[in-house]
């Protein structure tokens, strides 16, 4: 309602009444042009009736839902469910044109101004989260691994000749197949073993750049998140070799956003080096539906060059749900979330140091990896050959998700390329160990079920293994509380051991 409106309300109504209804709509009306006005994510979380009545304003100005609209084109913005016109806010053209996916659509401006808007959002909370100095970034509708495709296909225009890709190597299938996807060869770096962890090889790196030629290494592709005993690349490093030899730098910081450390990483590299682009998942960083990504750089230029190589218009559910969860929660209640994470990444290293000491293991030092943990399980491995799997399998049907066990000896070939100890980054890691991370939204109470069901699980592998063995970190597990999740457990345990091998690698 506009000013006119109201106006006539109050022939209808008491007019102290209609101005108050005035002054309150005017209250989410100033929100939104704030939001509009400055590209900010806000530093308080909207509630639901403004952010409603943002996307409600926003889907009137696409030419789908104008009154009295005649669409004689083969895309129109025509939904046969009126549940699926609901779910997308009746937002249906998508973001970007047939040659951009950031260019503004003539028919449809709200979803356009949706693009607009989310991106500077996001380019807001990355600057927050660690990334100062970054220059553009783009909400793109593909997970992560067809996002570096996307960023190593744009390279080929500009190195027609670079046939290499070199990866210092970690254990994740589709940041790997991104680049044979793309056309290229990747040049795989083994890791080093430094204590515990295994971290970049540099000498190597560079060696292999000599020995290629620059002009053949399409680009350096580094990592940030990963799961221990690797830990993040020596960014600042390679972001220096890169620099040295003329040769771009793709960094893949899935799950790194949420993490002050892995984005210092990417801001100092850039300072010191070269990165050309750093691709985050939208999932795992700003709890929304998988489904998106955020490819980011310092170079303006570079990032648009990736967004025009976008074949086509897009979804543009990704950005609306990331959307909807930065208005939610404000630049306050996401940096709550960031603080929340460290605590438990605290608090998950304490519990598991006291569990794996309690069976004889221990919580390898991993100092450099600031999400994920591992512990040994060498006991396990002593005892039985299958023990290892068989402790990811009983997690997995106690319904604890996420935790990956890593045996000793595992060979994997993805896309004709061979892995062995594939899942530990390296060809022969010392000891077999499980993975735990603390992630974004984790709390208190997971970290605590967990740790009862590891305890319960860890007994009765080593039971199993050697009859003897009677110990238990934790006895006042709820045996009340997991009697039906156990029993089931108990009775699927074997059945899922091959299902648990699948989804673990």
């Amino acid at each position: 309602m506009n000013r006119e409106s109201f106006a006539a309300g109050e022939r209808l109504v008491s007019p102290a009444y209609v101005r108050q209804g005035c002054e309150a709509r005017h209250s989410h009306e100033h929100l939104i042009r704030l939001l509009l006005e400055k590209g900010k994510c806000p530093e308080d979380g909207w509630d639901e009736s403004t952010l409603e009545l943002f996307l409600h304003e926003l889907a009137i100005m696409d030419s789908n839902n104008f009154l009295g609209n005649c669409g004689v084109g083969e895309r129109e913005g025509r939904v046969a469910s009126a549940l699926v016109a609901r779910r997308h806010y009746r937002l249906i053209h998508g973001i970007g044109r047939s040659g951009d996916i950031s260019a503004v659509q003539p028919k449809a401006a709200g979803s356009s101004l949706l693009n607009k808007i989310t991106n500077s959002l996001v380019l807001d909370i990355i600057k927050l989260a660690g990334v100062h100095t970054v220059a553009n970034c783009f909400v793109v509708p593909m997970a992560t691994g067809m996002s570096l495709t996307l960023c190593f296909l744009t390279l080929r225009h500009r190195r027609p000749k670079a046939k290499y890709i070199i990866w210092p190597r970690i254990d994740q299938k589709s940041c790997f197949k991104s680049m044979i996807t793309a056309g290229f060869e990747p040049v795989v770096i083994e890791n080093v073993l430094e204590g515990d962890e295994l971290r970049t090889d540099l000498k190597a790196v560079e060696a292999k750049v000599q020995e290629l030629g620059p002009d053949n290494v399409l680009c350096i592709h580094s990592t940030t998140s990963c799961f221990a005993p690797r830990v993040p690349d020596r960014l600042e490093e390679l972001a220096v070799i890169c620099a040295n030899y003329g040769i771009p730098h793709i960094v893949n910081n899935a799950y790194g956003v949420q993490s002050s450390k892995c984005m210092h990483l990417i801001q100092q590299g850039a300072r010191v080096g070269r990165i050309d682009a750093f691709v985050q998942s939208l999932d795992k960083n700003f709890m929304v539906p998988v489904g998106g990504a955020i490819i980011a750089g310092f170079n303006d230029t570079f990032i648009q060059e990736i967004s025009k190589m976008y074949p086509g218009r897009a979804s543009a559910s990704p950005s609306l749900d990331v959307l909807i969860t930065l208005l939610s929660l404000g630049s306050k209640g996401y940096k709550r979330l960031l603080k929340e994470r460290k605590e438990m990444f605290s608090y998950l290293s304490s519990e598991l140091k006291k569990l794996s000491e309690a069976y004889s293991e221990r919580l390898l030092w991993t100092p450099h990896n600031p999400i994920s943990l591992a512990v040994t399980l060498k006991t396990l491995d002593e005892h039985q050959d299958k023990a290892v799997t068989q402790l990811g399998s009983m997690l997995f049907t106690r319904q604890v998700s996420g935790a990956r066990v890593v045996p000793l000896g595992s060979v994997q070939t993805v896309s004709g390329y061979t892995f062995r100890g594939f899942m530990s980054h390296t060809n022969s890691y010392p000891c077999a160990y499980l993975n735990a991370a603390a992630a974004l939204g984790m709390k208190m109470q997971d970290v605590d079920l967990f740790i009862k069901r590891l305890d319960k699980c860890l007994k009765t592998t080593r039971k199993e293994g050697n009859k003897d063995s009677d110990v238990s970190a934790v006895d006042n597990y709820d045996k009340t509380k997991d009697a039906d999740t156990e029993e089931m457990a108990l009775k699927l345990d074997h059945v899922h051991l091959d299902t648990y091998q699948d989804t673990s690698s």
